[in-house]
């Protein structure tokens, strides 16, 4: 099952993802299509994905780390109700089920620190259907080409990238697309 989502990569593989006004500012003039929202509160959220928007991006929110917004469903109910968010990120499998009700693109992360850690996404993806699968750190390009033939969902590598031969290890081993901080990665 490739997602329904699957082509949202198609221009441009390399996603901005945002931690302080700052980064915000400088993504905006950046080629990539779509931002990761990793910074915010419950009174700035809907302001941070206006701005997004208003460039004409996708916008992705975190939920878990967004202050103020308790890790529950509920969350999912506001950011949708709230703001004009494409989707979401969490590691929590209840609030990608919720924003998939809602339509929402969501995508689950996972920390990729030991092989429990893996066979966990394993368990997870079936139970929970996410339409991406971001994986941390996506350094490692050994692993990625190995989860990609074990899961149905696109993967997103995340963590650590720091430059051009990162991006093309990643694609190259099945990601279909990396998200970064590291502002110089989205201008190359």
């Amino acid at each position: 099952m490739f997602s329904r989502y699957s082509n949202l990569f198609d221009d441009c593989p390399i996603i901005a993802a945002v931690k302080d006004e700052a980064g915000l500012e400088s993504c905006l003039q950046s080629e990539s299509r779509i931002v990761f929202v990793l910074f915010g509160n419950l009174c700035n959220i809907e302001e941070i994905v206006k701005r997004i928007k208003q460039a004409d991006k996708t916008a992705i929110v975190h939920i878990d780390l967004i202050t103020g917004l308790a890790a529950k469903e509920v969350a999912v109910d506001y950011i949708s109700r709230h703001t004009e968010a494409d989707g979401i990120i969490s590691t929590k499998p209840a609030l990608i089920k919720r924003a998939q009700e809602l339509s929402l693109i969501a995508i689950q992360r996972f920390f990729l620190i030991d092989s429990i850690a893996f066979e966990n996404i394993i368990k997870q993806m079936e139970t929970c259907r996410p339409d991406f699968v971001e994986v941390l750190p996506g350094t490692m390009p050994k692993i990625i080409r190995r989860l990609c033939t074990m899961i149905s969902a696109p993967v997103i590598a995340g963590g650590l990238i720091t430059d051009k031969e990162d991006i093309i290890a990643a694609l190259n081993s099945g990601a279909v697309a990396i998200s970064t901080t590291n502002q110089s990665v989205w201008f190359m």
